[in-house]
């Protein structure tokens, strides 16, 4: 795939992503905290996981670009075995999302939240379009970026991008069925 198109179609992603947590502060701290059962997870708590998640990724990935060395043709992005299924893990189909369960130190559940979880959410997705602009001029498949469960685990660039916005998208949609 086209890099300049992988980067534009995530940065359509994210920006639905922040419009929807946008909308997401009209609401009342009731609304946002609402939960259709003891096990679901409110609005806030939603975002909050996309939180925990974005304080790891948005270094790892500003870390992985800034000691990239060689940008030599990196017009094509080729998706690695591990971080495609990964990536696919994470998509959203045909409105449905496979349930998973989360790693204990990025789950929110119970939590006491404000709408501020929202404000640090809107500032991350800034860094994230900022990051994805400037991975314009970064070979996406040579650079590599450890994931959350496993620093010894690298995947591509493009696959870690691919990953975080997906996981955003699923869970902005998990928020969106709260209200």
């Amino acid at each position: 795939m086209p890099s300049d198109q992988l980067i534009k179609d995530l940065l359509i992603k994210t920006g639905e992503a922040t419009e929807e947590a946008k909308g997401f502060k009209l609401l009342s701290v009731e609304q946002l905290n609402f939960k259709k059962n003891k096990d679901a997870w409110s609005i806030l708590e939603c975002i909050e996981h996309l939180n925990l998640y974005g304080d790891y990724y948005l270094e790892a990935i500003e870390k992985s670009m800034s000691s990239q060395k060689n940008n030599s043709d990196s017009s094509i992005f080729k998706s690695g075995i591990i971080g495609n299924y990964f990536a696919n893990l994470m998509l959203v189909k045909d409105g449905k999302i496979k349930k998973m369960k989360s790693p204990k130190d990025k789950n929110p559940a119970n939590s006491h939240l404000t709408i501020s979880a929202i404000d640090r959410f809107l500032k991350q997705q800034e860094k994230l379009v900022s990051l994805l602009r400037q991975a314009a001029s970064v070979n996406l498949t040579k650079t590599k970026t450890s994931i959350s469960i496993s620093r010894h685990i690298k995947l591509r660039l493009g696959d870690t991008f691919r990953f975080f916005v997906y996981h955003i998208e699923r869970h902005i949609l998990q928020a969106k069925r709260n209200i």
